[in-house]
């Protein structure tokens, strides 16, 4: 498929897991691909991986929490690649604690790379959007709007990202620049399972918490991404779109939350 033909992607935290998935579908469907992560050998691999899919692909490391290597990145994006189309800002950070033990650098660390390293994506790509007809994407997760035991710093960052995109659809709405943010349930192989859901037992209670019984894909969160990208979305933006298959709806296995006390 050759959907995005043309258009420039860039993705935030694009070298592996959800925002690598993104990646490599708007790569498969014509996309030119930009990637940035703290990691160099992540970026080269990302980058070989693109290509190889026949992409126009490049990236950049760059940690979302120092706006000056944000602004490099986006720069040589819109450089190499012309305007930005499709802008996913998708760097996180996460890990069980409860909030009585979280240190203070731990808090900061969340927040640092969720909110303060949405907002530096969000500032220094606008130069670069296309106007009209940018379309902005960041990655939030269900404990935006549901409180979870051992998650109160991630639900304040991913939160806050939530109220970011309202605030930059209302603001750029005008501009004809759509901003939406998706928001993943559980996914299966990725980093961020493997750290809130650490053994066997634990997924299996995970999965039958889900109404839909299964671990979601990566497909299904690019699948939702692609879809809000084309033209068959342009009358939606503002929006926190759940990919999780039902996870808000029961968000707190127990076993998950055993964990926290040894």
């Amino acid at each position: 498929m050759t959907t995005f033909a043309g258009k420039t992607v860039f993705v935030s935290g694009g070298t592996s897991g959800i925002n690598l998935g993104i990646a490599r579908h708007f790569a498969g469907e014509g996309a030119k691909v930009f990637v940035i992560s703290r990691d160099p050998n992540k970026v080269g691999a990302a980058v070989e991986e693109l290509r190889a899919l026949g992409a126009e692909a490049d990236g950049m490391s760059a940690d979302v929490r120092h706006y000056d290597q944000v602004e490099a990145a986006l720069a040589d994006c819109a450089a190499k690649f012309g305007q930005i189309d499709i802008l996913v800002s998708g760097a996180a950070g996460n890990f069980l604690a409860r909030a009585e033990k979280i240190s203070s650098n731990g808090f900061r660390a969340v927040m640092e790379i969720d909110v303060l390293g949405t907002h530096h994506v969000m500032h220094a790509a606008f130069p670069h959007l296309k106007k009209p007809g940018a379309v902005v994407f960041n990655i939030s997760a269900p404990q935006g709007s549901v409180a979870m035991v051992g998650q109160s710093h991630v639900c304040a960052a991913k939160a806050g990202i939530d109220m970011l995109t309202r605030s930059l659809a209302l603001e750029w709405g005008p501009l004809g620049i759509r901003v939406n943010s998706v928001s993943p349930g559980p996914i299966a192989d990725t980093e961020g399972q493997k750290r809130l859901v650490p053994d066997p037992k634990a997924v299996e209670e995970r999965v039958n918490s889900i109404p839909l019984k299964r671990m979601g894909t990566l497909d299904d969160v690019s699948e939702l991404v692609s879809f809000l990208a084309s033209d068959k979305a342009s009358y939606i933006t503002g929006a926190v779109i759940p990919v999780d298959g039902g996870t808000t709806l029961n968000p707190t296995p127990t076993r998950m939350a055993q964990f926290l006390d040894g």
